[in-house]
C-alpha cells in the first residue's frame, strides 16, 4: 500500500500512546508501518497529527490480521537476526531437516548452521501456518547496527587533566632499523648488557623494554626486531613511541627495511634521531648516508637540517653518552608529561604463558599508575593484577607513567599491542569483557556460516575446497611470535596450495596439542618453545610430527619445503618424433601391424603416441612394440623404416600420422 503524506501540519502524536488503543506487538507495529511508508523508528518517535488516521487504521486492520492467526497458533513467531536454520527450525517447533527441505524446495540450499533472508524465513513460517516478526537486537545484545547508542568504551574516555596533576615522566624510545644493523647491540652498550648474545642467531624477535638512568633522569628503550617478518611489531613500537631512534649501519647505509621503520616512525609523527652505528669499520661511510637520508626527505643536522645524526660504535662504545644526551634533549624539548593520579592506562608490549605464572604481560603504562590489586580490562581479557615485575626482575608495588613491567594476573593471554585500563572494580571490568567476547562470538558465527547458498554457490565451493591444504597448529613462547609467523607464512604463495592454521597459542607443546593436530592432520610447530614430557611418545603413536625452531627463516622455508611436498608433480610432454603410415599388414598371428617411416626425431617401445588422421586426432596410447624386418627393435630413429604395434588399437588407415612423446614429471613449485 502506497499513500501520498498530506500537507504537515503543527503537532503530532507518539506512536507508544497510539498503540494503546490496540493489543500489537511494537515490532511488528514498526515493520508495518515502516512498509506503508511512515517514517518511524522506535516507539518514542512521533507521527505527524495528517498521518494519526491513516496510521490507526492501518494498525486496526493489522490487529484483525493477527487475532485469526493468534488463534490458529497461540504463539507468534519472534526471532532476531542473524536468523538460522537451526533458530527458525526452533521457533516453528520443526525439526531442522523439515525446514532445509522446504528451503531445498525454493532452491535454496542450506545447512542447520547458515543464515536464511528475512523474507525467506517469513515464507518458511507462513508455509507452517505462523507469522514470523523479525525483533531489532536491543542495545546489550545487539551485532552489527551501529544505528543504536552505544556506551563509550573504556579506552576511548579520555579525561582532561588539570595542569598542577601533570608531572614529568621518561620518555619511552623504539630503536627501529635494518636486521643487524646494531639496533639491540646499541641498547646492550646503553644498558651495559649482553641481551643479543640470548637471542637465536642474534636476531631480535620479541619486543622487549628497559629502563636506564642518565643522571637524575630516566629513559625507556623499546627495542624492536628488525627482520622483515616483524613489521607489525615494528609498527606498534613506533605508535607507542616519544622518540623514534632510527639506526644505521655506517658501511651499509639505508636497506629496504630502514626505510619501512623511517615510514613507520614518520606515519607516527615523532622525532627521529639517526644513530649512525658501525663507525669503527673500514667500510664506514656517513656521507653516503647523509645523502641517503636526504633522499628519503631526512634533513641532516650539520647540512642545516633538523635531523640529528649521531655516530656511535655499540662494539667500542664510542658515542654512547652522546646519544643519550641527544635522546634526552629531545624529551626536554617535547616536554613530555602524564598524569600519576588518575587510574593508569597503557599499551601490551608483549604476552605470553609462563609456567608457575600463567598468562604474564608486558605492558607500558603510557598514563595513571598501575598499583598491585588494579582491576585491569585488556580486551576481551581482565583480571586482577597479582603482581608487578619490573626491568630487573624485582617486585613493585606500583608502575608510574612511562615505565613498563611485567603484569601478572589477567585470565587469559590478551594480543600484543591491546590497550589496557585499570577499571573501578572487577564486576565492571568482568561485564565489560564478557560482553566483547560474546559480541566476537557473534560476529564469528555470523561471517563464518554466512547466507544460505544455491546450487551453483555450492558447486563453486566445492571446486575450491579441492585445493590441498597443510595444516598448522603453531605453538610460541609469546604472543607477537604469533602475529610474525601469520605474516610470513601469508606471503608465501597460495595459488596452488592453501595453509590452514589450526591453531595459534602461546606455551608449551602439550598433549592436547597432539590430539588436535591427530584430529586435523596437522603438522605442529613450535617457535621457542619446548615438548612437555610425554608428549613426544604421544605425538610418535598418533603419527602427528613436531618441528621445533628459534629462528624465523628456517621455520617459514621449512614450511615452504612442506608445501611443495604435498603439490601433486607437474608433468611436462617432451615431443619425441613423427612417423606416417605407409602400408597395413596382417598378420596370422596377433593384430595388424602399421608400417611407417619416421620423419623426424625417433619412435621408442613404451613411448606414448598420439594418430592423427587429418587433423582429427582418433588415438592416444602409447607403442607396444617395434620390429625392423623379422627383429624385435627397442628404438628406430629419423629416416628409417619400421613396422609399429600401438597397444590396443588396430585401425590404421595408410596416411595416418603417428605423433611420438613422453610425459616427464618435474617437482612442483609454489
Amino acid at each position: 500500500m502506497a499513500f501520498k503524506k498530506k500537507k504537515m501540519e503543527k503537532g503530532g502524536v507518539k506512536l507508544k500512546d497510539i498503540l494503546k488503543k490496540f493489543e500489537l506487538p511494537a515490532a511488528a507495529a514498526i515493520d508495518s508501518l515502516k512498509e506503508l511508508g511512515v517514517g518511524v523508528k522506535n516507539i518514542s518517535s512521533v507521527v505527524e497529527q495528517s498521518l494519526v488516521d491513516i496510521v490507526e487504521e492501518h494498525l486496526r486492520d493489522l490487529s484483525k490480521e493477527l487475532k485469526p492467526a493468534s488463534k490458529d497458533e497461540p504463539d507468534t513467531v519472534h526471532l532476531k537476526t542473524p536468523i538460522t536454520v537451526k533458530s527458525l527450525a526452533e521457533s516453528l517447533g520443526r525439526k531442522p531437516n523439515e525446514v532445509i527441505t522446504s528451503l531445498m524446495a525454493m532452491n535454496v540450499l542450506a545447512n542447520i548452521n547458515q543464515v536464511v533472508d528475512h523474507s525467506v524465513a517469513k515464507k518458511i513460517a507462513k508455509k507452517f501456518g505462523k507469522i514470523l516478526i523479525v525483533d531489532k537486537r536491543e542495545k546489550n545484545d545487539h551485532v552489527g547496527d551501529e544505528s543504536h547508542e552505544k556506551k563509550p568504551e573504556p579506552e576511548d574516555i579520555q579525561e582532561e587533566d588539570s595542569p598542577e596533576d601533570l608531572e614529568e615522566r621518561p620518555p619511552v624510545v623504539t630503536f627501529l632499523g635494518h636486521v643487524d644493523h646494531g639496533k639491540t647491540s646499541l641498547q646492550d652498550a646503553i644498558r651495559k648488557t649482553d641481551v643479543a648474545g640470548g637471542e637465536a642467531g642474534g636476531i631480535t624477535q620479541h619486543i622487549g623494554a628497559s629502563v636506564i638512568r642518565h643522571g637524575n633522569k630516566s629513559v625507556t628503550f623499546i627495542d624492536t626486531p628488525g627482520h622483515e617478518a616483524f613489521t607489525a611489531m615494528r609498527a606498534r613500537g613506533a605508535s607507542i613511541t616519544d622518540i623514534a631512534v632510527l639506526v644505521v649501519a655506517a658501511d651499509d647505509g639505508f636497506m629496504p627495511q630502514t626505510v619501512e621503520a623511517l615510514n613507520h616512525a614518520k606515519a607516527a609523527k615523532v622525532p627521529i634521531i639517526i644513530a649512525l652505528n658501525k663507525m669503527d669499520l673500514p667500510g664506514a661511510d656517513p656521507g653516503k648516508v647523509l645523502r641517503q637520508m636526504q633522499q628519503h626527505g631526512l634533513q641532516p643536522e650539520e647540512w642545516g637540517g633538523d635531523t640529528a645524526v649521531v655516530k656511535v660504535s655499540a662494539i667500542r662504545g664510542d658515542g654512547i653518552t652522546d646519544l643519550i644526551e641527544r635522546i634526552l634533549l629531545e624529551a626536554e624539548m617535547l616536554q613530555i608529561k602524564a598524569n600519576p593520579k588518575k587510574r593508569a592506562r597503557g599499551v601490551v608490549i608483549e604476552a605470553q604463558l609462563e609456567q608457575g605464572l600463567g598468562p604474564t604481560v608486558n605492558v607500558l603504562v603510557q598514563n595513571g599508575t598501575l598499583k598491585r590489586g588494579d582491576f585491569v580490562l585488556c580486551g576481551e581479557v581482565c583480571g586482577k593484577v597479582k603482581s608487578l615485575v619490573g626491568t630487573s626482575n624485582d617486585r613493585l608495588d606500583e608502575v608510574l607513567p612511562g615505565m613498563p613491567a611485567k603484569l601478572v594476573g589477567l585470565s587469559s593471554v590478551p594480543p600484543a599491542g591491546t590497550v589496557f585500563v585499570v577499571c573501578e572494580n572487577e564486576r565492571e571490568a568482568r561485564e565489560i569483557a564478557d560482553r566483547r567476547c560474546l559480541d566476537n562470538k557473534r560476529r564469528e558465527l555470523s561471517k563464518n556460516v554466512g547466507p544460505a547458498a544455491n546450487l551453483e554457490d555450492l558447486l563453486n565451493r566445492y571446486a575450491q575446497d579441492q585445493k590441498p591444504t597443510l595444516a598448522l597448529l603453531v605453538k610460541t613462547d609469546v604472543q607477537g611470535s604469533i602475529e610474525a609467523i601469520k605474516e610470513s607464512l601469508s606471503k608465501l604463495p597460495s595459488d596452488k596450495i592453501a595453509i590452514d592454521v589450526v591453531l595459534a597459542s602461546t606455551g608449551a607443546i602439550t598433549e592436547n596439542d597432539i590430539l588436535l593436530a591427530s584430529a586435523s592432520k596437522a603438522i605442529v610447530v613450535g617457535f621457542h618453545v619446548r615438548v612437555n614430557p610425554g608428549v613426544n611418545q604421544l605425538a610418535k603413536k598418533e603419527n602427528v610430527e613436531i618441528r621445533l625452531y628459534s629462528i624465523i627463516y628456517e621455520l617459514v622455508e621449512d614450511i615452504k619445503d612442506a608445501l611443495e611436498g604435498k603439490l601433486a608433480p607437474e608433468s611436462r610432454e617432451k615431443s619425441l618424433g613423427d612417423a606416417t603410415i605407409l602400408k597395413i599388414f596382417e598378420l596370422s598371428k596377433g593384430p595388424k601391424v602399421c608400417g611407417c617411416m619416421v620423419n623426424s626425431g625417433l619412435v621408442r617401445v613404451g613411448a606414448k603416441a598420439r594418430v592423427f588422421r587429418g587433423e582429427e586426432l582418433i588415438y592416444n596410447g602409447s607403442v607396444q612394440s617395434l620390429r625392423r624386418f623379422h627383429d624385435d627393435v627397442r628404438e628406430v630413429r629419423q629416416g628409417f623404416e619400421c613396422g609399429i604395434r600401438l597397444d590396443n588399437f588396430v585401425d590404421f588407415q595408410e596416411g595416418d600420422k603417428i605423433h611420438i612423446y613422453e610425459v616427464e614429471l618435474k617437482k612442483s613449485s609454489l
